[in-house]
């Protein structure tokens, strides 16, 4: 696949060479305390990738008081993260679909040439070379052209699949630790498994230094990152739908089939499981080694939340949370290990009366100026928020993993009946699919949000359909990457915890946004800078 689009496709770096050359090179530099890693020397900048033999900050920094939340897809994007960092707390960008956000924001020419600078420091130059050649547009495509998509993923990816995700993460972290020494973190979502192994060899490759996952269980995580780290080859075990227990689905991953030679060993970063439950957590840390710690994420968060325990119970259509989905505090800080909590704790007062390491904060973070969300929606839902306030609605039908999903209600996104029933029902980023074995052994595909009667013959029930939202490309949409079809472009789909109404207290006098570090300063409760 090329995305010419009428233009002539890059070829061999030239691309880069039209804003300078670049210089990649093994080495140990003293005045990085004997890092050794990948050495980009941009002109403005140097940056030290792969560091194997200390964190970002030596390990003598204590944890972060607070983690910015990993809110996919690319609201908490490299910007987001660089400028919490900077501030000192953790940083996350989302591992979510970073595939596709990279081509996305290539096939738009790079106006900046951010993404330029990051992909000339990759360690492989061919492997660079090949992911430009496939989606860069010099000047960008035209508007309104629909972009270009890669073939989805599945269980037995291409060579060029796997390129892009390992470029994708790459290049989200490298831009995302670059100036600063501060600590950065990449969030996964557990339920999107087939592009994980990619993204996460190539936030390793630049030195991230934190892994979070959540929505689900994360038993493999430390495994991949104990393999990944040394550059060895990977099988992560497939949820399958209808497979025999004695039965193993897998996908395999292997650095070397990347890059043409190995750098030396990669420094493995810490690894947060987020849990909803302290029965969750005793048995990471029980029989997950590698679990360094957790986020404890309450059901008032943005985006996918666990479902309640036992059967489920609905009022005004949300799911009924009760005293069983509350986490027992004593028995995670028995573990002793640290712990975040998340969940509306976005104020100081909370975060003094957390007893944790720190709180997580996603919503607070998410409207702020630095993040991914499209401009025009994040000024929008500031507005309304200053006017009275903005409905979050957690729907229990809307994602098509099965997760309560939060919803905010916004005329015009798809939230909105009148929009969700204009759109035609399509599945062609995948993400969210789910396999399953066929009758004749092998893997399948389907989705819920799919067309009805495409999922309905691949063995899916008929009442999994109802009100499904294709969560993939409305994310994609809310930063501002949505396909256009026939002239229009997707409608988004935006996120938000319950307290998005508390967002008012983060403006400055006489100003209509705040930045992250406003949030930081607000929650430190100390003067913003």
């Amino acid at each position: 696949m090329t995305a010419v689009m009428g233009q002539q496709p890059v070829s061999r770096l030239q691309a880069l060479t039209q804003r300078g050359r670049a210089a990649c090179l093994l080495v140990t530099l003293a005045s990085y305390r004997t890092r050794t890693g990948w050495i980009c020397d941009s002109g403005a900048t140097v940056a030290v990738v792969g560091d194997p033999e200390s964190r970002a900050d030596d390990g003598a920094a204590p944890e972060p008081e607070i983690i910015q939340g990993g809110m996919g897809v690319a609201v908490s994007g490299w910007r987001l993260a660089r400028a919490v960092s900077k501030q000192g707390q953790l940083g996350v960008v989302s591992g979510t679909a970073l595939d596709i956000v990279l081509a996305r924001r290539l096939q738009l020419g790079d106006p900046t040439g951010d993404l330029l600078r990051a992909i000339r420091c990759f360690p492989d130059p061919a492997v660079a070379e090949r992911v430009l050649a496939s989606h860069f547009v010099p000047g960008g495509k035209r508007h309104g052209q629909p972009f270009v998509n890669p073939p989805m993923f599945t269980a037995t990816p291409t060579r060029s699949r796997h390129e892009l995700a390992v470029v994708g993460g790459f290049v989200e972290v490298f831009l995302a630790k670059e100036g600063h020494r501060g600590r950065v973190g990449i969030n996964f979502l557990e339920k999107i498994q087939m592009p994980t192994p990619a993204t996460l060899y190539g936030a390793l490759l630049a030195g991230v230094d934190y892994v979070l996952v959540g929505a689900g269980i994360p038993r493999d995580i430390p495994n991949l990152l104990d393999s990944l780290v040394q550059h060895q080859p990977v099988a992560l075990a497939l949820h399958v739908t209808d497979s025999a227990a004695e039965e193993r689905f897998e996908l395999r991953f292997d650095p070397l089939e990347i890059l043409a030679k190995a750098p030396p060993t990669l420094r493995r970063p810490r690894f947060l499981a987020i849990v909803a439950s302290a029965t969750l957590a005793v048995s990471l840390a029980r029989r997950t080694p590698g679990v360094f710690g957790f986020v404890v994420e309450g059901p008032t968060a943005g985006g996918h939340n666990a479902p309640p325990r036992g059967s489920l119970t609905l009022a005004n259509g949300q799911p009924v949370y009760g005293p069983r989905d509350e986490v027992d505090l004593e028995k995670i800080r028995a573990l002793g290990l640290p712990f975040w909590l998340a969940g509306s704790y976005a104020t100081p007062e909370r975060l003094r009366l957390a007893g944790a390491a720190g709180i997580q904060v996603g919503t607070a973070f998410a409207f702020c100026e630095e993040s991914g969300l499209d401009p025009a929606l994040r000024a929008r839902v500031i507005t309304e928020v200053r006017n009275g306030g903005v409905e979050v609605f957690t729907d229990p039908q809307a994602s098509p993993t099965g997760f309560p999903f939060k919803v905010a209600q916004l005329g015009g996104t798809l939230s909105d009946a009148a929009v969700y029933d204009a759109r035609e029902r399509r599945c062609d980023l995948g993400y969210l699919r789910e396999l399953y074995r066929r009758a004749d052994g092998t893997l399948g595909y389907r989705c819920p949000a799919e067309p009805v009667e495409d999922y309905v013959r691949k063995g899916g029930r008929v009442e999994d359909t109802g009100g499904r939202k294709c969560v993939c490309n409305g994310l994609v949409a809310t930063v501002g990457f949505g396909q256009w079809r026939n002239m229009w472009p997707e409608p988004a789909l935006v996120t938000a915890g319950d307290d998005v109404a508390g967002l008012g207290r983060l403006m400055p006098v006489g100003r209509s946004s705040y930045s992250a570090a406003d949030v930081i300063a607000y929650l430190l409760d100390r003067p913003a800078a």
